[in-house]
């Protein structure tokens, strides 16, 4: 693994416990000399990881679609900015840029990032790691709906298990160290 793609808040929530944990998971990816892609944004948890991974010495590419960039919140230290023309070119290129991929605590934007990626893991589009930094249990409502999905037929347990899940960063990038790709047919009933 080179790059580790982060979809996270452009706000920094209710709770000092996000923005630590991003700053945990900044200084986890430059111990691993992993470099950092994400929105490109330098405002809330985006821009709390982008900043810590440059303080620390690591390297961060961000992806803003134009849009926003003309909007004032593009990040003007990164080591490199990609401005596209859409959110759709944003997520290709982020895709295109990494080799895992961790969601930290967000709204609508990173639920549906993190949610699309790992559709495309299942669909056997790339076979990359996909986590969730479950800080202060953010992600518990959503992982136990995929469970259910599970019990009700809709996800198969192999797929499930290609989220991946920890409260640590420490410990997800472990975990992304060893992952392999399951290869599931699909269901025909």
């Amino acid at each position: 693994m080179r790059r580790i793609c982060v979809y996270c808040g452009s706000n920094t929530g209710t709770r000092p416990l996000y923005a630590i944990a991003a700053r945990a998971l900044a200084d986890v990816l430059v111990r691993h000399e992993l470099e950092l892609v994400y929105g490109g944004a330098d405002k809330g948890i985006m821009g709390i990881i982008a900043d810590a991974v440059l303080e620390r010495g690591g390297k961060v590419h961000g992806v803003i679609p134009r849009m926003l960039c003309e909007k004032e919140i593009a990040h003007q230290g990164l080591t490199e900015l990609h401005v596209v023309a859409s959110m759709h070119a944003r997520k290709t290129m982020m895709a295109a840029l990494s080799d895992g991929f961790v969601a930290l605590p967000g709204g609508f934007g990173t639920l549906e990032e993190i949610i699309e990626i790992i559709t495309w893991g299942q669909l056997q589009f790339h076979d990359k790691p996909c986590g969730l930094l479950n800080v202060g249990d953010y992600f518990g409502n959503l992982l136990k709906y995929l469970d259910h999905a599970c019990e009700e037929g809709f996800l198969r347990p192999e797929n499930r298990k290609m989220l991946l899940s920890d409260v640590t960063a420490k410990g997800l990038i472990q975990q992304f160290e060893r992952y392999s790709a399951p290869r599931v047919e699909k269901w025909t009933n």
